[in-house]
């Protein structure tokens, strides 16, 4: 009785040895992935996507960690030298990404992950300059337009403008009625190329322009962008009295609680009006072209950001394996339907009826925002030219043509058209 006592003993010693050393093998199969964004404000619907994923994945956890997007670049930056930083990171598109891949702070995702649901325009937004490699999974695509509060636009008998008298006629209308027609701000200054784009890219040639640009066959003195620039002059008048001190939140409050009608702007704010004003229907319709325009009616769109791998992370597998699922239909659909943005992966459709224009009305009318596509790889950027340019153009400081030899003298510092190089 004593042996066969003992050998029980012994045997549910080993037992507990066991287990207790198969839960230190499961725990350290586990593996947490941080996830760094600047989208505080999507901070809810980015957890219950990722829930998607850990349900599919035992034994992973994604923190999704977002910051201030003001503050985002320098946490980043100090956040990808060293220990405790991010396993994955949200990516600024274009010349954004760029120092991060000089760097070497980045691993490179072509021939690592299915980059196959992406175009290659698109995919241009995360590639590296110098070796053309590819750093992160596009998450999104943003395009420009106007928003109408369309409760007022019925009150005042008016219908979505397809030319520029009927446009200037219904601002005319609104202001008639007391209300500020155009609730743009200009105190933050990176709203201003976001006004061009959307009222002038069609007087400047769109991408007929950009291309000539690009290939050093025009620059920015050209009399049509030149004239672009005016047009902003045309439409101060509908915009709110002292324009610039209306900051950028000011003048969404404008439009949410109904002072003001149209808000000029990228597709991005449909989430902030849907959660904000869910009593207002808003509309979207595209800015005529102003008189004497080189095209129809254009869209301007940027690809928004990816997502890349942090170089020192310590879960390089579980990394590449999670950016690789943001590149697929099921998280895109989601994320169009949680955020209401577009996604570029192919396959997918926005479920939200004011985004589903925003998307019909870019692939009909395409065009790049062209200051963030192109013009964001060196010092001075374009649109850190041309916002504060605007500003003083408000102001009556400065003249169209000045503006235009400004933005080229700026650029020239660092770019380097096509044929020169």
């Amino acid at each position: 009785m004593r042996s066969r006592a003992r050998f029980a003993a012994i045997s549910l010693l080993a037992t507990l040895v066991l287990a207790m050393f198969a839960g230190v093998a499961m725990a350290q199969d586990d593996v947490t992935i941080t996830v760094w964004s600047w989208r505080t404000e999507d901070e809810d619907a980015y957890n219950e996507i990722f829930d998607v994923y850990e349900e599919a994945n035992p034994g992973v956890t994604v923190e999704f960690v977002p910051f201030v997007s003001t503050d985002y670049n320098n946490i980043l930056a100090t956040g990808l030298t060293g220990d405790g930083g991010p396993d994955v990171v949200q990516l600024r598109a274009y010349g954004g990404v760029q120092s991060l891949i000089d760097a070497g702070q980045l691993m490179p995702l072509d021939g690592e992950v299915d980059l196959s649901n992406f175009t290659d325009a698109i995919l241009k937004g995360a590639t590296g300059q110098a070796d053309g490699r590819v750093y992160g999974v596009p998450f999104g695509v943003q395009a420009l337009g106007a928003f109408y509060n369309v409760g007022v636009f019925e009150e005042l008998g008016l219908t979505e403008p397809e030319t520029w008298e009927e446009f200037t006629a219904a601002l005319d209308t609104i202001a008639e009625a007391g209300y500020i027609p155009i609730g743009n701000p200009a105190l933050d200054s990176w709203m201003l190329p976001i006004l061009h784009d959307a009222v002038a890219a069609p007087r400047y040639g769109g991408p007929e322009f950009q291309e000539a640009v690009l290939a050093g066959e025009t620059d920015f003195t050209d009399e049509n962008y030149v004239a672009s620039i005016a047009v902003l002059q045309d439409i101060q008048p509908y915009l709110p009295p002292d324009v610039t001190g209306v900051g950028y939140n000011d003048a969404r409050t404008l439009f949410i609680s109904g002072l003001s009608p149209i808000f000029i702007g990228g597709s991005f704010e449909i989430g902030f009006w849907k959660s904000e004003a869910p009593d207002i229907e808003v509309g979207m319709f595209m800015v005529p072209p102003p008189p004497e325009s080189l095209t129809g009616p254009l869209v301007p769109s940027w690809m928004d950001g990816s997502y890349g791998v942090n170089a020192l992370t310590d879960s390089p597998e579980e990394s590449l394996a999670l950016v690789e699922w943001m590149g697929t239909v099921e998280f895109g659909q989601m994320f169009t339907d949680k955020i209401n943005q577009l996604s570029p992966v192919a396959g997918t459709e926005p479920t939200d009826p004011l985004l589903a224009e925003f998307a019909t009305a870019m692939m009909e009318n395409p065009a790049a925002y062209m200051l963030l596509v192109d013009f964001r790889y060196g010092d001075p950027t374009g649109t850190n030219i041309l916002g504060p340019e605007i500003q003083s153009l408000f102001l009556g400081e400065t003249t169209p043509e000045e503006i235009a030899q400004s933005l080229q003298d700026g650029i020239s510092q660092w770019f380097v058209p096509a044929e020169a190089e």
